[in-house]
């Protein structure tokens, strides 16, 4: 500052931040005007606008913000002039992950730990139904692809469909998907009997005056919310195929624990625990992510002897369903839908509680859906033996050639389609190697094992996958062009930002590939009325609360820039 006063020092830094300002505001609208001209069209994506919060007080409202420019990625291939001239779509279709359908009444959940476990307990899971059914008009309004223009083929939910693998949650997820007529509440259907009408200040009590721990941090009162939020609604469901792909949630307690039939009269009883001490809390909260057993025995400690327990409402159809019964509700006839019948589970899948299969998803790009959950609990996954050596012998059947272990090539006489490989889990999130309790001699296999076999077939063009409930989109290069292929990690439809992903494959003519990957919110209007309980008005009120939810981090989920609207090139795999 020498030679400058405080003041001039003080009036050059504003004018030079104002022009920054200026310039990142020219720049943005440059690149926005860049990808409207090489989109057929923006027109309800990120591309066009995203929620954006308001307000400087603790609870944010949101409103619509600018959209978020196409970002072309070039870590695996150059990125060709003219391409935009020369492009042949080959695919389009749309991914849903971590819908988590909650049956927010169940006696099962450990709503008390949310402030040692963000998803134990959030402030708008009452309206999960209407939230994942208002992400079901937006695909509806879409029809297609913005870059390709082509319809989409099908959608992909890849995996913590439910919440607590319950039945009842099960069938709302089901009819979310297809069709119906839901009423999204459990045990006595003409009241709620959770924790946000317990009067615990621990819970947003949304219908009630008390000063709770989430009115202390702006969350509102809003008349009729619980009311509103268990009212019966007819969910449009999809009007293209789609597909099922399985998650930790949906086969184990909260998405931790190992289901082992112990616990089947807790959840379909009459006691519901809201509470305990905090020093019982913080066990239970550590024995969740570390200990299964111990958390089973501190959870009936706590239900029998010392938990601020609830009488409620039994019901049966909380009781936790198996791999089979999810694979034969999928292939009932009232959720078929626009099918497939199956939703990509079969007879067989019943039968050998095999959760993973393939299915064309457009004419030359095959799309396989992989089981990467472990039965044995804990919330990350991995693969066993069998399902590893049947995802190869699938890539084989669909390849030219191959690289074999050395790096020699292996020709073979598969017809060569291009692979999208779904799963649940990613990379970094299949470390958990305890033997399968129903498989417990078959070994289990991590992501570096699966990134390996995937990165020997060049075919492989993507792995879509959720999880982690973060946009993030990997590049896994190697030293052969051909044998690189992208990650693509989608935030889920619960916590915000509740995305969902476009995913379009495109042939540039000039040797290498696009995938195309655009974001979408659901239909919900942006502006919320705290006293406007209809539908929309619930659905835009589960994409609000979800932002102002307390315990939950949404800059740690939203990603940047090129984990969002994204052109991912690489090397078309030769003949």
């Amino acid at each position: 500052m020498r030679g400058m006063s405080r003041r001039q020092f003080m009036s050059r830094m504003s004018a030079a931040a104002a022009g920054a300002a200026l310039w990142s505001a020219e720049a943005h609208d440059r690149a926005m005007a860049l990808t409207a001209a090489r989109a057929v069209r923006i027109g309800g994506t990120t591309l066009e606008q995203v929620a954006a919060p308001t307000g400087s007080g603790p609870y944010k409202r949101l409103a619509s913000g600018p959209g978020w420019p196409l970002a072309v990625r070039g870590d695996l291939a150059a990125a060709g002039a003219g391409r935009d001239d020369r492009r042949v779509g080959l695919a389009a279709f749309v991914q849903f992950t971590d819908l988590h359908l909650v049956d927010a009444e169940s006696p099962l959940r450990f709503e008390y730990l949310a402030r040692y476990l963000d998803s134990a307990h959030r402030p708008h899971e009452t309206l999960t139904a209407r939230g994942a059914s208002a992400l079901v008009e937006r695909v509806n309004a879409l029809r297609s692809g913005p870059y390709t223009g082509l319809p989409f083929g099908s959608v992909m939910a890849t995996g913590d469909n439910t919440d607590n693998h319950e039945l009842v949650e099960l069938d709302w997820y089901l009819t979310v998907m297809s069709g119906g007529r839901i009423t999204p509440g459990s045990g006595d259907p003409s009241r709620y009997e959770g924790v946000q009408n317990s009067g615990s200040g621990l819970y947003w009590n949304p219908e009630s005056s008390l000063q709770d721990d989430y009115k202390a941090k702006g969350f509102p009162q809003i008349p009729g919310f619980l009311a509103g939020a268990g009212r019966a609604f007819t969910a449009p469901g999809l009007t293209v195929p789609w597909y099922s792909t399985v998650g930790n949630h949906d086969d184990s307690i909260e998405g931790s624990l190992p289901d082992l039939g112990l616990l089947g009269d807790l959840y379909t009883g009459d006691r519901k625990l809201e509470g305990s001490d905090d020093a019982t809390a913080a066990k239970l909260a550590d024995a969740v992510q570390h200990d299964p057993a111990a958390a089973v025995a501190i959870l009936t400690q706590l239900l029998t002897t010392g938990g601020a327990v609830r009488r409620i409402t039994p019901d049966a159809r909380r009781r936790p369903f198996t791999p089979a019964e999810y694979a034969k509700a999928h292939l009932n006839p009232a959720y078929t839908g626009p099918g497939p019948v199956g939703h990509g589970y079969t007879a067989d899948s019943v039968s050998s509680g095999h959760l993973y299969y393939a299915v064309p998803l457009a004419e030359g790009v095959l799309g396989i859906s992989l089981d990467t959950t472990n039965r044995a609990g804990f919330a990350d996954g991995s693969l066993g033996t069998a399902q590893l050596d049947w995802l190869e012998s699938v890539l084989r059947a669909h390849s030219g050639h191959w690289y074999d272990n050395d790096g020699n090539v292996v020709r073979g006489s598969g017809d060569d389609s291009l692979v999208v490989v779904f799963s649940h889990h990613t990379s970094a999130t299949m470390g958990n190697l305890l033997p399968d309790p129903y498989r417990p001699f078959e070994a289990r296999h991590d992501g570096n094992a699966l990134v390996a076999l995937l990165q020997r077939y060049p075919n492989v063009v993507a792995w879509v996958n959720g999880h982690t409930h973060r946009n993030q989109i990997i590049a896994h290069g190697h030293a052969v062009p051909e044998r690189a292929f992208w990650e693509i990690n989608t935030a889920s439809h619960i916590d915000y930002p509740q995305h969902a992903r476009i995913i379009e494959i495109a042939d540039n003519g000039d040797g290498t590939l696009s995938v195309f990957t655009t974001l979408i919110e659901s239909a919900a209007p942006y502006a919320t009325d705290f006293t406007d309980t209809s539908d929309p008005g619930l659905a835009a009120l589960y994409r609000e609360l979800s932002y102002n939810d307390p315990y939950a981090t949404p800059a740690a989920r939203i990603g940047s820039s090129g984990d969002h609207n994204t052109e991912l090139l690489l090397t078309r795999p030769g003949k």
